[in-house]
């Protein structure tokens, strides 16, 4: 059972204080049971969800996937971003193997800046700008997203290295920096649309993002 006073790493004691476990319960969905986490973040009202399958606790390689909550994509299914197919094929993968780790980040909306601001910037993306040009446009950073409070729920269910489902690096870098070695990268290819398509490729210029085709 994950608990809060897991030795920190080396170098990593904010990441170790910047979440608490909040509540525990089993969790079945259509892709199998989990074991669902509440951790709340110390910084704000941040809530994450960590979905756990199988026995990760001082495992190696656990397939993971920290996944920024999307509503439009997640839930609505939206075909402006590739979010909610990343969520389901992460899902799946974890249901294939039997074991691993998907945290739900709240307050990631939008790269951060909130359901009615992603709202504004798709009004502006309709006028010709990009994803981070809207973002700049309204007064907003191009990506308000942080990955600590992640890292620190990793740690407090104490998994050891992870194979990471993700085209993010910031991801990657922030892992390796708290000290959760990040052994392998497990593509997502999601299909690029007329609707997606300027989306991924901007994450791919302006971020650095990884991509994979759809085969």
């Amino acid at each position: 059972m994950p608990t809060s006073a897991q030795p920190p790493r080396a170098g990593d004691e904010r990441a170790t204080q910047c979440v608490s476990l909040a509540a525990k319960a089993t969790l079945p969905t259509r892709y199998g049971t989990f074991t669902s986490y509440a951790y709340r973040v110390a910084s704000g009202e941040a809530e994450h969800l960590a979905l756990v399958m199988g026995e990760v606790g001082g495992q190696e390689s656990v397939l993971t996937r920290l996944h920024s909550e999307c509503l439009t994509g997640d839930v609505l299914g939206s075909y402006r971003c590739d979010c909610g197919e990343q969520l389901d094929l992460a899902l799946r993968y974890i249901a294939a193997e039997g074991r691993g780790v998907l945290l739900y980040l709240r307050g990631h909306e939008g790269r951060g800046i909130g359901l009615s601001n992603k709202i504004r910037a798709y009004q502006l993306q309709e006028q010709g700008l990009d994803t981070v040009e809207a973002n700049l446009e309204l007064g907003l950073p191009d990506d308000a997203r942080e990955y600590d409070s992640a890292a620190a729920i990793l740690r407090d269910l104490n998994v050891t290295s992870v194979r990471l489902m993700s085209n993010n690096p910031d991801k990657f870098e922030t892992l390796s920096r708290h000290g959760i070695p990040v052994c392998e990268r497990v593509a997502l290819a999601i299909p690029v649309r007329d609707e997606n398509e300027r989306y991924i490729r901007t994450k791919q210029v302006k971020f650095g993002h990884y991509f994979d085709e759809n085969e």
